[in-house]
C-alpha cells in the first residue's frame, strides 16, 4: 500500500525535513531560480566529465560491436530512465509535493523508510567517490604538466593533489547549487574543447608513422573475456550516471514541468558529439593497448609524444579547469545536507551565523576528499566499482520503479513491460558488474601503494 506524504512523515523520522520554511539546506544550496538551460548547463558538467576519456579503455574490454552497442543501449537507458523521473517529479509537484532529493523522491513513491537510507548511502558514496577522483585527477593533471615542464623536479603526486585541493576548498564556498551555473556553462564548453582536442590528437598519432600497431582482439580466456565484459558495462554505466537528477531539477524555477526535458535534450547533444567521437578515436589507435585515460596512451612513458605537446597539454589544461566544476556539482548533496544541520534560516545565508560554519564543515569535507586522493591513488577500478554499486541501481532500476509506482501502467501496456525489463536486466548487470569489478580491484591491490606517486590504472 502507498503510503502518503502526511503519513510519511509521521511514521518516519527523516520526513520532518519536509517543511521547507526551516529547512536551510532547501533553502539556501538548493534555490530554486534555475532555467531549462541552467538545468542543462548542470546535467552537462555531472555526465560530460573528463570520464568519457577512458571509453576507449571500456572499449578495450567488449570490442568494436559490443562497445558500441553497449554504448548506445546506455544512452538510450539512461535518457528514457532520466526522462521518466522527471515525469514523477513533476506529477508530485502538481500534487503539491515538489520533492527537491531524490532520498525523499525514493521515500515517498516506493512508502519505505529504509529508502531514504538506501539513497542517502548510495548518494553519498558516489558523490564522496567522484569528489575523491575529482581532486585526485586533477592533481595528476598537475603533475603531467609539472613533469614535462620540469623533468627532474622533486615534488610527488601528493604535493599536487595538495594543490588541487587547496582550490576546490576556495570553489566550495559558491553558496547554492544555483550560483554554479555560469561554471557549468564553461565546463559545457571545456568538455567539447578538450575532447575535440584530444580526437584530434589521435587522428594525428594514427596516420603519424609513428602510429603504434593495432590489435583489436580480447582476452584469450573465456572467463577473462566475460569478467572485462562486465567491467567495461559497469565503467559505462558511471560515464552516463548522475545520481543527482532531482536535487539538479530542484534549482529549476517552479513549475519545473517540461524544462528538465529541454536541459536532458541540451545534455545529450553535448554526449552524442563527445562520447562517440573519444570512445572511436582512441579505440581506432591503440586497440587492447588503451589505456585507462587515453590521454596517458598519447604521451607514453617511454618515447617522444604521439601528437603535438602544446595540444595535449590545452587538452590537459581543460581536463584540469573541468575538473573544479566537476567536484563542486557532485558535492551539492553533502553541502545541502551539513546546511540543514548546521545553518539557522532566519538568519542571511551570508550571515555571520551561517557562513562561518559553512567555511568549516566545506573546508573539512573537501580536505577529507583531498586526503583520501593522496593516500589511495586508484582511478580505472574504483571508476567501475562506482557505476556497478552506485550509478546501476539509481539511474538504470530505481527510476524505472518510480514511474511503475507513480503512474500504474497497466501489465499489458509496452512501458510495464520494457520497464520491468530494465530494471531486471540492469539489476543482473549490476550484480555481475559490481562481482567483476571488485575481482579486478583485488587483482590490482598488489600495484597499491600508499601516498603513491603513480594513479594506479
Amino acid at each position: 500500500m502507498r503510503v502518503s506524504m502526511d503519513e510519511a512523515a509521521q511514521d518516519y523520522g527523516p520526513f520532518q525535513e519536509i517543511n521547507r520554511e526551516e529547512d536551510a539546506g532547501a533553502s539556501f544550496v538548493l534555490q530554486s531560480k534555475g532555467t531549462w538551460w541552467h538545468a542543462g548547463f548542470h546535467l552537462t558538467t555531472a555526465i560530460v566529465g573528463p570520464t568519457l576519456l577512458t571509453l576507449p579503455y571500456a572499449f578495450r574490454g567488449l570490442g568494436w560491436v559490443l562497445g558500441f552497442i553497449c554504448l548506445t543501449v546506455m544512452g538510450v537507458v539512461t535518457f528514457y530512465s532520466y526522462y521518466l523521473m522527471s515525469l514523477v517529479l513533476d506529477h508530485c509537484e502538481k500534487a503539491g509535493r515538489r520533492h527537491i532529493r531524490f532520498r525523499e523522491l525514493a521515500a515517498d513513491v516506493l512508502g519505505s523508510g529504509w529508502m531514504f537510507y538506501f539513497v542517502i548511502f548510495i548518494q553519498t558514496a558516489i558523490n564522496t567517490g567522484i569528489s575523491i577522483g575529482a581532486i585526485l585527477l586533477a592533481g595528476e593533471c598537475i603533475q603531467i604538466m609539472y613533469s614535462n615542464l620540469s623533468p627532474d623536479g622533486s615534488l610527488k603526486l601528493y604535493h599536487f593533489i595538495a594543490m588541487a585541493t587547496v582550490v576546490m576548498i576556495l570553489l566550495s564556498q559558491f553558496p547554492t547549487f544555483h550560483s554554479l551555473r555560469h561554471i557549468n556553462l564553461c565546463s559545457l564548453f571545456l568538455s567539447l574543447a578538450y575532447t575535440f582536442l584530444v580526437v584530434g590528437a589521435c587522428i594525428y598519432a594514427g596516420t603519424s608513422k609513428n602510429a603504434p600497431s593495432r590489435d583489436y582482439s580480447l582476452e584469450a580466456s573465456e572467463s577473462s573475456r566475460l569478467f572485462s565484459a562486465f567491467t567495461s558495462i559497469s565503467i559505462i554505466a558511471a560515464i552516463f550516471g548522475i545520481g543527482i537528477l532531482p536535487e539538479i531539477q530542484a534549482t529549476v524555477a517552479p513549475p519545473a514541468t517540461g524544462k528538465m526535458v529541454k536541459g536532458l535534450i541540451m545534455c545529450y547533444s553535448v554526449i552524442f558529439l563527445t562520447f562517440y567521437s573519444a570512445a572511436v578515436s582512441g579505440y581506432w589507435v591503440f586497440g587492447n593497448k588503451s589505456n585507462s585515460m587515453i590521454l596517458k596512451s598519447l604521451m607514453p612513458d617511454e618515447g617522444p609524444s604521439l601528437a603535438p605537446v602544446w595540444v595535449l597539454g590545452l587538452a590537459i589544461a581543460f581536463v584540469l579547469l573541468q575538473l573544479f566544476a566537476i567536484g563542486l556539482i557532485y558535492s551539492q548533496v553533502a553541502y545541502e545536507i551539513m546546511e540543514k544541520k548546521s545553518a539557522d534560516v532566519k538568519q542571511g545565508i551570508f550571515s555571520k551565523r551561517n557562513l562561518i560554519p559553512r567555511i568549516i564543515l566545506r573546508s573539512l569535507y573537501v580536505i577529507f576528499c583531498g586526503f583520501f586522493a593522496a593516500m589511495l591513488p586508484f582511478f580505472g577500478d574504483v571508476s567501475a566499482v562506482v557505476g556497478a554499486i552506485g550509478f546501476i541501481p539509481l539511474d538504470f532500476v530505481l527510476p524505472m520503479l518510480l514511474y511503475n509506482m507513480t503512474f500504474k501502467p497497466r501489465r499489458s501496456s509496452f512501458a510495464y513491460w520494457i520497464n520491468n525489463s530494465i530494471i531486471i536486466v540492469f539489476t543482473i548487470v549490476g550484480l555481475l558488474g559490481a562481482f567483476s569489478s571488485v575481482r579486478k580491484l583485488v587483482l590490482d591491490a598488489k600495484e597499491f601503494k600508499i601516498f603513491s606517486d603513480d594513479v594506479v590504472d
